[in-house]
């Protein structure tokens, strides 16, 4: 790393004054879970920390933190270690002590209704049987926040045990969709903390079928 790298990086971390914001990947800690359906939002959280300088290494509010400078905002930014269906506990807690309005929490979690490769993002509305965001939602009281939502494909057959799929590792090829797409999570991120959620929606939400 020469000089002017050093300096870029400071400057990406460069967090002065309060945190206004809050960026939530939404999986579960651990070995067994790496890389599985699940985890999706765990995978778009590092492409924001690493676009933006940040390591989420520090541990506070039952989660896995960082902090780092998103536009003119200062974020911290999350990993709940709860396990995915308490992940209300760790957002309760960070909202709570920081002050911050749900419509400024956005949280990146996985979505099977869509594809591989595929990305929707929301400006608010209910858990639609996602047990992490219903305990965000829990916690915060509110529906009121922003979602990216990364696809990580529907059960082969309706008989398919739900826990087993979402908490099953991804094929590689999907993972590698999936990983693609969350390139774009970080300039999505940045829109919506500037108030143009419909501009992020219109420039990143995308969908794939399986034949892609």
């Amino acid at each position: 790393m020469d000089i002017f790298d050093l300096f870029k990086k400071i400057e990406k971390n460069d967090a002065q004054g309060p945190v206004t914001a809050l960026v939530v990947g939404l999986g579960n800690v651990g070995a067994p879970y790496e890389n599985t359906r699940h985890n999706a939002g765990f995978i778009a959280l590092d492409t924001v920390a690493k676009a933006y300088g940040a390591s989420v290494d520090k541990y506070k509010y039952h989660a896995r933190i960082g902090e780092c400078k998103i536009g003119e905002h200062r974020v911290l930014l999350m990993k709940p270690e709860t396990l995915m269906n308490n992940s209300g506990i760790a957002v309760g807690e960070a909202a709570n002590f920081y002050k911050i309005d749900p419509a400024r929490i956005i949280v990146l979690v996985d979505d099977i209704s869509f594809e591989p490769g595929s990305l929707r993002i929301r400006r608010k509305g209910s858990a639609g049987g996602h047990n992490g965001l219903k305990s965000i939602i829990e916690h915060l009281g509110s529906e009121d926040f922003p979602r990216i939502r990364l696809g990580v494909g529907q059960k082969p057959r309706p008989d398919y045990d739900l826990a087993d799929w979402v908490l099953g590792k991804f094929p590689k090829a999907d993972l590698e969709k999936v990983a693609k797409t969350a390139e774009c999570v970080p300039d999505a991120v940045r829109l919506i903390l500037d108030g143009k959620l419909d501009e992020a929606s219109t420039r990143f939400s995308k969908t794939s079928s399986s034949a892609n």
